[in-house]
Parts: C-alpha cells; sequence; structure tokens
C-alpha cells in the first residue's frame, strides 16, 4: 500500500492562503470526484476545516501530481501552494493522519473538535465512493489510536480551544464580561462553545446571529442567548461590545461601513472582534476603525500557548500511543502484503497435492500395492514441491546470490534442523 497526504495548516501558511484552498461543503463530491481521475489514486478523502486543508490519498502518486491538482480546482498559485505545503508518504503519512486525529497537530494541543471533522470528512468521502479498502483501514486506525489517547492520558482535560482563547482575550480588553453584550455570527459548534464559555464568564445579554433563523433559535435555547437574522445584523451591531464570528460563508459579513456606522452610535465605547473564520468573515481594513479591537485565528496563538504548559506531559504519553500505533499500522501493512504470497504459495501446493493423489487413487483402484502408492506417491510430492525451489537455488549459486540462499535457510529453518542433526 502506498498512503499520501499532502496539505497545508496554520503552521505552514497564512489565513490568506489557507482560506483560498479551503473547500466549500458543496465541492466536496465533485472535488472527489476528480481526485479520483488523477493518475494512480485508489483512494481520496478531502479534510478542510478553518486551520488546515489535507488531501489524504491510497495509491501510486506523487505528491507534486496532488499540489497540481490543488492549484489547479482551487485557481491558486502552485509555488506559493508549494512553498507552504507538506507531503508524508507510508508511515510518517499514518504518523501525521494519528496526530491530527488526537489533536497534536491542532492550533490548541489536544482539542477534541478535530476528531468530529476528520470522521464527517471520511463520512463525506465515503459517501462520494471515494473511500477504497486500504484507506479505511488507515483512517479507522488512526480514529482508534485517536480514542485510545483520549482514554489513556489527560490530553483532553484543562480544556483550551479557539473559543475558550476568544473569551480570554475579550477578558483582557473588558474590566469585567458580566456587563457587557456578545454579538455571536454563525449556530455551529465553535459559536456553541463561545456562547458557553461566555456563559461561564458571566455575560447575560448574548445575540446569536444565523441566515437561517431556528439555528440560531435553537443554540440561543440551549445557551440561554437571544436570536437573530443575519440581515438584522446592521440593527443589532452598535449593541455588542464583544463580537465573534464563526460561518462558512465564503465573503466577508462585516464589512468596515457597517462597523463605522456601529462605532458611531456607541460613542467611543470599544468593541472587540473575534474573526474565527477561515475565509475571514470580517473585512481586513475594520481593524483600522477607532476604538476597534480586531483578532483572527492567528491572533489567538499568543493566548492559546498560555494554557497549553498543563497538557505537555499528558502529549508526549500520547506521542508514545501515536509512536506503538505507527508500528501496528506498519506491521499490518506489512502482514497484508506478505498475505498474497501466502495465498498463492498454499494453492500452489495444494494444486499439486491434489493432482498426485489423484494419481495415487487411481493407482490404488487399479490394485497396485497400497506400500507402493504411498513410496510412489511420497517421492513424486517431494519432487514436484521441491523442483521449483531447486532450481532457482542453483542458479543463485551460479549467480553468488547469497541473499538468497541465506533466505531459504531462514525460511525453512536448515541451520536450525542441521545443528539438531550433528547433535
Amino acid at each position: 500500500m502506498s498512503l499520501l497526504v499532502v496539505g497545508i495548516s496554520h503552521k505552514s501558511a497564512s489565513v490568506a492562503l489557507r482560506e483560498q484552498i479551503a473547500f466549500v461543503p458543496e465541492a466536496f463530491d465533485d472535488a472527489h470526484s476528480s481526485l479520483l481521475q488523477v493518475k494512480g489514486v485508489r483512494g481520496a478523502m478531502l479534510l478542510s476545516t478553518c486551520n488546515r486543508t489535507e488531501i489524504l490519498i491510497a495509491g501510486e502518486v506523487q505528491a507534486d501530481l496532488v499540489y497540481q491538482w490543488l492549484a489547479g480546482y482551487q485557481k491558486a498559485d502552485l509555488a506559493a501552494l508549494q512553498s507552504a505545503g507538506y507531503a508524508f508518504a507510508d508511515g510518517e503519512a499514518a504518523k501525521h493522519l494519528m496526530r491530527v486525529a488526537a489533536g497534536l497537530e491542532s492550533l490548541v494541543l489536544g482539542e477534541p473538535q478535530i476528531f468530529g471533522q476528520l470522521k464527517s470528512a471520511y463520512a463525506v468521502a465515503k459517501e462520494s465512493g471515494a473511500i477504497d479498502s486500504e484507506l479505511h483501514r488507515a483512517v479507522q486506525h488512526s480514529f482508534n489510536v485517536a480514542k485510545r489517547i483520549r482514554t489513556e492520558t489527560a490530553i483532553g482535560e484543562n480544556p483550551v480551544s479557539v473559543a475558550f482563547a476568544a473569551v480570554s482575550l475579550a477578558s483582557r480588553i473588558f474590566d469585567s464580561l458580566a456587563s457587557t453584550t456578545a454579538l455571536l455570527i454563525g449556530a455551529g459548534e465553535t459559536i456553541e462553545l463561545v456562547a458557553k464559555h461566555l456563559v461561564e464568564q458571566g455575560v447575560q445579554n448574548v445575540l446569536i446571529a444565523n441566515r437561517t433563523l431556528a439555528n440560531a433559535a435553537q443554540l440561543a435555547e440551549r445557551t440561554g442567548g437571544h436570536a437573530i437574522l443575519l440581515s438584522d445584523l446592521p440593527n443589532h451591531l452598535a449593541e455588542a461590545d464583544i463580537v465573534i464570528s464563526s460561518t462558512a460563508s465564503q465573503l466577508p459579513i462585516l464589512g468596515k461601513g457597517a462597523v463605522e456606522s456601529a462605532m458611531a452610535v456607541r460613542r467611543g465605547n470599544p468593541m472587540f472582534i473575534v474573526d474565527i473564520a477561515v475565509p475571514r468573515d470580517v473585512e481586513p481594513e475594520v481593524e483600522s476603525v477607532d476604538g476597534v479591537y480586531l483578532y483572527t485565528v492567528d491572533d489567538l496563538k499568543d493566548v492559546i500557548d498560555e494554557g497549553m504548559r498543563q497538557r505537555h506531559e499528558a502529549a508526549n504519553a500520547a506521542e508514545q500511543i501515536v509512536h506503538e500505533g505507527v508500528g501496528q499500522f506498519e506491521h499490518q501493512v506489512r502482514t497484508r502484503a506478505s498475505a498474497g504470497a501466502i495465498t498463492d504459495l498454499r494453492d500452489s501446493v495444494a494444486s499439486i497435492k491434489d493432482a498426485e493423489l489423484r494419481k495415487a487413487l487411481s493407482q490404488l483402484q487399479a490394485g497396485v500395492a497400497p506400500e507402493q502408492v504411498l513410496q510412489r506417491f511420497a517421492h513424486s510430492l517431494t519432487n514436484k514441491l521441491l523442483h521449483q525451489p531447486t532450481t532457482q537455488l542453483r542458479q543463485a549459486g551460479v549467480e553468488q546470490n547469497e541473499e538468497l540462499v541465506t533466505t531459504v535457510r531462514a525460511l525453512f529453518a536448515l541451520d536450525h534442523d542441521q545443528s539438531k542433526s550433528e547433535d
């Protein structure tokens, strides 16, 4: 099997490049179909989050070919993509996949959301018919390793996430969050986590804006907030001390003009904005508006680093589990590689045995003495089984192929048998 991972992440690429490469949910089906047309690709899976876009491939294909496909499909600059990208093959690819599944490659060490995102990516790829048996085994093995890490280490304790980091940063801007009004844009898992952390910090007035009012209402009911339509955002923006946005929109939701209008109404009161989305929900120009503090996911890194120390020891234990998982994966690959040879060998020997057995039965029916039949059967079976190996060994001697001779001795434990006979 050949396993390949090609991608970019928050560690290697800017927000600008990541948002250019990110896949919208509607594109996954077509993208998987297109990937399967690339020469050498047998199976494929796309993972696209705000912090990474990765392509997992089963097949015989070079990383450059995948970069070319990605640059062409997303209309990106190939040189920039290759410069910021990374590629892992076979065991290293499996290791990377396990680390991603366990949250060891995440912006927030050990965060659990990536595991759910990977499971969703797998389900989408499977629905698209892009998951072959090799890719299935590799992904499922990474899931098993990630589950073991969650069970056996403290990697998930002392929760730290992008959502928590955003709220922690807000607490540095305002003396007390209890008296603030928070406006959350979106209704996904990240926004729900943000709402939860805000409520824990004492925020009592939370507005949740979404294109679909029903989705916003459901989240508002769970978190004690108030739902509004995204189209009503301009009417409520001036109320917000804190704005945190995380949607899947391909275009900015908050522009400089809307924020300037809101700040005029606020009369100097500061507004704290965190744009967690990739592509960005907030125009970068908003940062120039007086009284506005604008942060992106990349700006949260320093805040997140403060919460990482408590997870480092758990991460070391997790790395050991990943190491064991890679060993198990490579052993399984080697075992499957030899399985075909074992099957062919058994089939070949069984064919010779059946042919000789038919001869022996025919001789018995003809009245030949059983002892004579057995001797002929044993002699002929031995000669047939050893004919091809003996021929190859003789040729190895002529060609001085000592490696083959050594392999045969080890395969049939001939050195061991010889030592026993000498005793």
